[in-house]
């Protein structure tokens, strides 16, 4: 082996002899490449016969497969199980229109009734969807039989069956296509279950409708609170209000707040006797809806709330907790009054 060496202006190339440094180099990357191919050639084969790789056969991968889907499909049945449960303790389900008995205005007021213009331009809504508590499906029975009338008839005399249909968390109640009995003469009333029909029996009545005037305008103990008391801390700002609970069930509140020029809306409902019909022959605004209920007025609307004993009676005592009153007041003490004015503070 040589080296050829190049010399500018000469055009001649010419060979030198190899020297014994450059012969050493190149036996030694021979003898490299033929070591590195042979350890290469040794850790294959040494591998291959240590490790030997078992694959899998089709009939263990079929078996994987198939707990796998069977997994899934009990995770399915378990969610699709605790949503039902769920649904029954919430009493959320939808009512069953394909059950039997069940009233043929019930079916219809049900369904989904499209809008004859088609969709609403404002609201983007396209059909109409009845309005119905979702707690009527544990009292489908009754509610099947307060809209068993005839259409565009008389409305039957079944308040009792509206107010035991609210009282049970059915409400708001589905309308009804019919007319409500008008009084046949001034003075008189149309109230079933009672002797009375009129207002003057019903005061001389031991548990009637015989209310205070002096209510609310006299005080009878230094924790009253008076009216005129209660509007001097508006600052002759109220103008419109709410009463709810038991003390409101005559409207005396109302009667007496209407003389100060400020409208009162009670809630009331018809226990034991037709408490709205009474409210409203005084000239005032009845609202049968019970207290569960989500009171159909925007936030911010009054400026006065009214309430007498209304959360702690025939409710659950947990609504209301007065163990420290009691130990105050003594175990045989049964029931405790509270008088306070609350005011709510100015929010920005």
């Amino acid at each position: 082996m040589g080296s050829v060496s190049l010399k500018p202006g000469d055009g001649t190339a010419r060979f030198k002899r190899s020297t014994l440094c450059s012969s050493a180099v190149n036996i030694l990357m021979l003898f490299s490449v033929l070591a590195t191919n042979l350890f290469a050639l040794d850790v294959f084969t040494y591998s291959a016969k240590h490790y030997t790789i078992t694959p899998f056969h089709h009939k263990n991968i079929t078996l994987i497969s198939q707990h796998v889907s069977l997994i899934i499909k009990q995770i399915d049945s378990s969610q699709k199980k605790l949503a039902r449960i769920e649904n029954q303790l919430l009493g959320y389900e939808t009512l069953n229109v394909s059950r039997p008995n069940l009233a043929n205005e019930l079916k219809l007021f049900l369904q989904h009734h499209h809008l004859p213009l088609g969709k609403d331009s404002r609201t983007g809504i396209t059909e109409m969807v009845a309005s119905v508590g979702h707690s009527c499906e544990k009292s489908a029975d009754l509610l099947s039989q307060y809209m068993s009338y005839k259409v565009s008839g008389p409305c039957p005399d079944d308040w009792s069956l509206a107010q035991k249909l609210i009282l049970r968390g059915c409400e708001s109640l589905p309308r009804r296509r019919c007319f409500a009995k008008t009084v046949p003469k001034v003075g008189l009333s149309t109230w079933s279950g009672l002797g009375c029909k009129n207002i003057k029996c019903l005061n001389k009545k031991p548990n009637g409708f015989a209310f205070d005037r002096q209510k609310y305008v006299k005080a009878t103990s230094k924790n009253d609170f008076l009216i005129d008391n209660v509007l001097a801390m508006g600052n002759n700002g109220i103008r419109i209000g709410f009463d709810i609970g038991k003390g409101s069930k005559t409207g005396t509140f109302a009667a007496l707040m209407a003389e100060k020029n400020v409208t009162i809306i009670t809630n009331t409902l018809n226990v034991d006797a037709p408490y709205s019909d009474f409210i409203a022959a005084r000239g005032l605004f009845p609202l049968f809806l019970s207290l569960d209920h989500r009171f159909p007025f925007y936030d911010n609307v009054f400026d006065l709330i009214h309430v007498t004993s209304g959360f702690d009676v025939g409710t659950k005592p947990e609504k209301l907790e007065f163990d420290k009153m009691d130990g105050a007041v003594g175990s045989g003490k049964h029931e405790v009054y509270l008088s306070a004015v609350l005011q709510k503070p100015v929010r920005i």
